[in-house]
């Protein structure tokens, strides 16, 4: 069984372009001024853009949390917060964890930053904290993702189908897996 000390202290991961930092009360500033376009929201699913209190919540849960780890996505050469990045659903028994990222706004797309953010983390939950299995859901529409993923490993598993209402239009979502080599 894996050890939940992975998610207490939860190192800080870095790429190329981004040092991935565990996410806290410290990110509130930028996560605040940052906060997810609606494309990005789109993309992600998220419905309600949130309040200060919100994200300062949100902030606090993850800095205390020891079922998931979570990282800001902050830009190495400046500092710029791009996005979040997490591991969450922690299923220690089967091993298996779900995998989620969101880049602040559309600004940033297109960058490279979600390539290396969901490499760095993949590589870190089947690697150091040796899941056996990493899932993910991404709608129909979102094809660029469902390329980046499919490039790390990941492998289409299930369709939920209508299962993403957004502007009145129901989508499908593609659930997708990567399994360790261990």
């Amino acid at each position: 069984m894996i050890d939940p000390a992975f998610f207490h202290d939860q190192p800080t991961l870095t790429t190329s372009q981004l040092r991935l930092e565990p996410l806290g009360p410290g990110h509130f500033d930028t996560a605040l001024a940052a906060r997810p376009d609606r494309e990005s929201r789109r993309l992600t699913g998220t419905h309600v853009e949130t309040t200060d209190d919100d994200v300062a919540d949100r902030l606090h849960r993850a800095s205390i949390a020891d079922d998931r780890a979570d990282w800001a996505i902050v830009r190495s050469h400046d500092g710029m917060y791009v996005g979040e990045v997490s591991l969450r659903d922690f299923d220690p028994y089967n091993e298996s964890m779900d995998f989620h990222i969101e880049l602040s706004n559309s600004a940033v797309f297109g960058m490279g930053f979600g390539s290396e953010a969901t490499k760095a983390v993949v590589n870190y939950g089947l690697e150091v904290v040796h899941l056996h299995r990493i899932t993910l859901r991404v709608v129909d529409y979102n094809t660029r993702a469902q390329r980046l993923y499919s490039k790390i490993g990941f492998h289409p598993e299930g369709l939920l189908r209508d299962a993403w209402f957004w502007d009145g239009e129901w989508s499908d979502v593609i659930l997708m897996a990567i399994v360790s080599e261990h």
